[in-house]
């Protein structure tokens, strides 16, 4: 969460709604948010990977955090897809897509967040309060990295 206001001390966060956490992440990480599209994924891929989404001409990793944490992928009725900016400089992983339950909020958040000591996933980096949420930060590089560990970037 780099983008920080010098004069104000406070960035915009997004909270992400998934199956059983909330993920809070930097405004200028989310590119867009779409539609949920069913895709098409063969069974040699990790559990994560949900296939392929089409954006902007483009054909993108879509994945689930929750499965990545060793949880299960749940699409609910009301599945959309978060595009993120990738933020490793990759030129063959510009783009990754987020499975998320429900339309993202905007937060404004303060600086000095708030941690709260509960368990982490691998790919968590930190749990904060948000509103009445506890949501984790993701490690995005981490995830980026598994995506590129695991053949399914694309240039």
């Amino acid at each position: 969460m780099h983008d920080l206001h010098p004069r104000t001390g406070h960035i915009t966060g997004l909270l992400l709604p998934l199956a059983d956490r909330h993920l809070i992440l930097p405004n200028v990480a989310v590119a867009e948010l779409i539609d949920y599209q069913s895709s098409a994924f063969d069974m040699d891929t990790p559990p994560w990977f949900l296939g392929w989404v089409s954006w902007r001409e483009r054909q993108i990793p879509l994945l689930s955090f929750e499965s990545a944490c060793g949880q299960k992928t749940v699409i609910g009725e009301r599945a959309r897809i978060v595009v993120l900016n990738a933020l490793g400089g990759r030129p063959e992983l510009r783009f990754i897509a987020l499975l998320v339950q429900g339309i993202p909020r905007s937060y404004k958040l303060d600086t000095q967040l708030s941690y709260v000591d509960v368990p982490l996933c691998g790919l968590e980096q930190a749990a904060v309060q948000v509103g009445e949420h506890v949501a984790k930060v993701p490690d995005l590089l981490a995830l980026e990295e598994l995506v590129v560990a695991s053949g399914l970037a694309k240039s």
